[in-house]
């Protein structure tokens, strides 16, 4: 259970935790309409620092795009909010949730007339997968559900409904007693996890599936690809056989929520050495000093919330 914060934003203005609710008939119940994004915040020496702001706004805005919903706020102003948001819930490490929704008003599919709420909570959350899988790893299985196929729906859109087919592989994976599940995309090759995207180390070159393979672009991947190439670590964006994950030396999720969490077996076989390997020790490292600023913050990746002006909210 998550526990909350005094404030929530709503459409430009401030309210109780409590008070942020939805009506039962709102169209995103009944179909799911609606567009997230998931954003660290982390503690630094400088103070609470929110890693790659700007590009997970630009992310929320594009899904919203290709769903056709009309955000009705700038990049500029989520940002200034969400800052706002940590700054007055007085958090100093957090996990911040925006979400865009079709609110109330016509219950029939189509969602043209109906309003667009805009939310954005956090709190606290820590390690996805447990503290404990960072080091030591996680054991995951390969789902019986594949990701969706193309031309279904927007693998590029972090939406709503698109997580129905992770609750499947997610849930699958923990009631047969593992801690997460990889999906095949439709051509029954590596996609993903439920929630994170996925990395192969075989003879010390990093492998990972490309975006056509019904994949996510995630934030942290993108940051791992930067950090392997400034650590002279060879990536290939490839095509993954299911295979090739029982065979290679080291395997890995990224995400905003596992951060780099390492595997340490896949379907009941062990990875490599049945722990985090070396390369996935290097960019966690490397990772890790950046975003809690023991590093030099060389990619301008941390908006520091006590940098940033105050801005004029209600509520």
């Amino acid at each position: 259970m998550l526990t909350p914060t005094e404030k929530i934003w709503r459409n430009g203005s401030f309210i109780a935790w409590e008070d942020a609710k939805v009506h039962v008939l709102s169209h995103v119940i009944s179909y799911g309409s609606s567009i997230f994004e998931g954003i660290r915040c982390y503690a630094t020496p400088s103070g609470p620092a929110i890693f790659r702001l700007h590009e997970h706004i630009r992310r929320m805005l594009d899904s919203s795009k290709i769903y056709r919903i009309d955000v009705g706020f700038t990049a500029e102003q989520l940002a200034e909010a969400m800052i706002e948001l940590v700054r007055v819930n007085k958090m100093n490490a957090c996990y911040i949730r925006p979400i865009v929704m079709r609110g109330y008003g016509d219950v029939g599919v189509y969602a043209g007339k109906n309003p667009i709420e805009v939310f954005l909570a956090c709190w606290e959350w820590g390690s996805y997968l447990g503290e404990e899988a960072l080091a030591q790893g996680a054991d995951v299985c390969v789902s019986s559900w594949n990701r969706l196929a193309p031309n279904t729906m927007p693998a590029l859109a972090k939406a709503g409904a698109n997580y129905m087919n992770s609750q499947l592989i997610k849930m699958e994976a923990v009631i047969n007693g593992y801690q997460e599940g990889i999906a095949l995309d439709a051509a029954g090759y590596v996609s993903e996890g439920s929630g994170e995207n996925i990395f192969l180390v075989r003879d010390g070159r990093i492998l990972t599936p490309p975006l056509g393979a019904s994949v996510l672009p995630g934030i942290t991947r993108d940051s791992v690809l930067r950090l392997a190439h400034d650590l002279d670590i060879p990536v290939v964006e490839t095509i993954v056989p299911r295979e090739m994950l029982y065979i290679a030396d080291e395997v890995f999720f990224t995400g905003t929520a596992a951060e780099i969490t390492p595997i340490r077996s896949i379907d009941r076989i062990v990875i490599g050495s049945g722990r985090r390997g070396p390369v996935t020790e290097r960019l966690q490292r490397e990772f890790f000093a950046i975003i809690n600023g023991t590093k030099p913050d060389r990619y301008g990746w941390l908006t520091l919330v006590a940098a940033s002006q105050p801005v004029g909210v209600n509520g």
